[in-house]
């Protein structure tokens, strides 16, 4: 494991805020910073990979014992650069980027009197030295190799069924009413004692939105739909599973009848924002309007078989069997584009025979059909943002989510084409087998935002992937629902315009044939 290590010494200036140690506070700030880079790419077309290894820790300290400056310590002249300070300009420790406190060139002057050395300094220095060693003797927790300097947002649904349902366009009362009852479930997941109080107080804020914005919510639906859509306000309120009953387990502190309610409630809301969202929310760019696109939801249903004559065996008990079925539900709210792309090659049967590959952490499939010339355009929606952004990858460190996060078992996403990694292989998709293990700090996976996810595998299926293996094909790909979505403009009957990649500027960043 490489290591580096690097010593700061932290002003605390009190009143003043001029950073020089004037006011005679400072702070050792030990820094031990792993040098492996963990944003290297791996050939195309596949994710990269980090490494299995989990041997470094990153750690940051900053002392608490403080050293006494000399009672006449010297105050920076006038317009000079402060001693530290905070930048949010990356800097690289080979590789590998982070905010971190620079120190100016200039560093506070203490007199070489032998005589506050000995008497005050060393036993101060001492001190901290001590105390640095022993916190850092305490960290034990084993952190992966490659993980990353920063801790980010960790709102980010952690399952494809969360993930779908947040990217759905919606009434906005009902995505209140969505986050509320969502709340419901991190707060179930406290151990020991729950605080109900607080699970009451959503539910009934989530009655009381339902009951007084019932016109604005199925109005918003088309006419054809809202007969339905007042079934499922109905269930919602009152039915079994509902906002009443949500209430009665509360009351009781059943928190296993709790959760299967709470299920179902949320499912509710799911299929009442669906009926609100007919079509995007938003326009897609003019060069765009020529390519396929899914203008909301679609199931595609793959059957795979063992390509070695083994067996697939249910995880929840069940024959083994040669052939398996996998759901995947295609999202066209915040991927048009690539769930349209991908929805039509399903039709025309690019899929059926194809063989899969097995990697580390992901499950490839490429159809070597339909490979014209055509690129599709890398498609990213930000979280907190009306459409998707396009040719341009999401800056985790900077804060950026999207919508349809890859972190997650079973996420769907296109590979990066041959030529740049602003676009997405026509084709070639594969499944994701997200690992925390393998992740950075908050379980965000090291190419988060790089490649457009446009689906998940469904519990339908969801645990065949882990036993797929190199040489195992699918038999048929189909698109079961969602056929009415798809539009198809006359110029996609053709392979979509295409979009040229400009070379990369440095040959040695281009990705490598795999």
């Amino acid at each position: 494991m490489d290591i580096k290590i690097s010593g700061h010494w932290l002003g605390l200036d009190g009143d003043h805020d001029d950073g020089d140690g004037s006011d005679g506070t400072t702070l050792p700030f030990l820094s031990l910073v792993s040098t492996r880079n963990p944003f290297s790419k791996t050939p195309h077309p596949f994710p990269s990979q980090p490494p299995d290894a989990m041997a470094s820790r990153v750690v940051t300290t900053v002392l608490a014992g403080a050293l006494p400056a000399p009672p006449h310590a010297p105050v920076a002249a006038a317009g000079g650069s402060k001693f530290v300070e905070w930048t949010n300009r990356p800097s690289r420790h080979r590789g590998i980027r982070c905010g971190v406190a620079r120190a100016s060139r200039s560093r506070p002057h203490y007199p070489s009197s032998a005589a506050w050395t000995a008497k005050d300094g060393v036993p101060e220095l001492l001190k901290s030295a001590v105390a640095a060693l022993a916190i850092i003797a305490q960290i034990s927790v084993a952190l992966p190799a490659n993980a990353i300097l920063y801790s980010p947002d960790t709102n980010v649904p952690r399952t494809g069924e969360l993930a779908l349902r947040r990217a759905i366009p919606a009434n906005p009362s009902m995505k209140t009413i969505q986050e509320s009852l969502e709340d419901i479930s991190y707060l179930l997941r406290i151990p020991q004692r729950k605080p109900y109080g607080s699970m009451e107080g959503d539910v009934k804020k989530a009655m009381k939105i339902a009951l007084d914005n019932k016109e604005a919510m199925l109005g918003s639906m088309p006419a054809e739909l809202k007969e339905k859509g007042s079934e499922l306000y109905t269930s919602l309120l009152e039915g079994k599973g509902g906002l009443q009953s949500l209430l009665n387990y509360i009351k009781d502190k059943d928190n296993d009848r709790l959760s299967v309610a709470l299920a179902s409630s949320l499912d509710t809301i799911a299929e009442l924002e669906l009926l609100q969202a007919p079509g995007l929310s938003f326009l897609l760019p003019k060069q765009y309007l020529d390519y396929p696109r899914l203008t909301g939801r679609g199931v595609v249903e793959f059957t795979v078989e063992k390509g070695d004559g083994s067996t697939f065996v249910p995880t929840a008990g069940g024959e083994p069997k040669r052939v398996a079925t996998l759901q995947v539900v295609v999202d066209g709210y915040s991927a048009p584009l690539t769930a349209g792309n991908f929805a039509k090659l399903v039709l025309e049967g690019a899929y059926d025979g194809v063989t899969l590959k097995s990697a580390n952490q992901a499950v490839i499939a490429d159809s070597e059909s339909g490979k014209k010339g055509y690129t599709i355009p890398l498609e990213v929606m930000p979280a907190g943002q009306f459409e998707p952004l396009y040719r341009s990858p999401l800056s985790i460190q900077d804060g950026e989510l999207p919508v349809l996060p890859m972190s997650v078992y079973g996420s769907v996403a296109m590979a990066h084409s041959e030529d740049s990694e602003e676009y997405s292989s026509p084709t070639q998709f594969f499944f994701y087998l997200y690992d925390k293990r393998n992740s950075g700090l908050g379980g965000i996976s090291f190419d988060e935002g790089q490649f457009s996810v446009f689906g998940y595998a469904t519990t339908d299926g969801r645990d065949v992937l882990s036993q797929i293996k190199t040489g195992d094909k699918i038999r048929s790909a189909k698109l079961v629902q969602g056929r009415e979505r798809l539009v198809l403009p006359a110029a996609a009957s053709a392979p979509a315009p295409e979009d040229p990649a400009p070379a990369p500027a440095d040959p040695a960043l281009a990705p490598a044939e795999s």
